[in-house]
């Protein structure tokens, strides 16, 4: 007996691709980031694949959709160190992995540490350690 296979819908939109330089169709990657100025996401162009983190509330309240792609680089990118702490919706830049990401959720690790899980452009989500002390 075959089990059923489920597929992911993905939800598409249309915005402008600075690569291609004209609208494209973009693919919304992850889950939404509840962040202070609206829910985050990030939307990758199905032609050049490059990615670019869009705020999903302006997009729905706004018909020019330009307004809602959200610029980051690392420049403004807080560096990742497991020593540090994070808020939900901060940027931040993964020296080793050379990716940007954003601060999806905070959790409490198996062990009483903390963690933060974040989602990177190239990256996808990843589960980082926080706040660590070193004995």
């Amino acid at each position: 007996m075959a089990g059923k296979k489920r597929t992911r819908r993905a939800k598409y939109i249309t915005l402008y691709s600075p690569f291609l330089m004209k609208e494209t169709k973009h693919e919304l990657i992850g889950e939404p980031i509840e962040t202070e100025s609206g829910r985050h996401q990030w939307a990758r162009c199905t032609r050049s694949r490059h990615s670019q983190l869009v705020n999903l509330d302006k997009i729905e309240a706004e018909a020019d959709k330009s307004k809602a792609i959200i610029h980051i680089s690392r420049e403004d990118a807080k560096r990742y160190n497991p020593r540090e702490e994070f808020k939900i919706g901060d940027i931040i830049f993964h020296a080793i992995w050379d990716d940007v990401g954003v601060v999806r959720a905070k959790e409490v690790t198996s062990q009483g540490g903390n963690s933060i899980i974040v989602q990177f452009e190239k990256n996808n989500e990843k589960r980082l350690i926080e706040k660590m002390s070193i004995v």
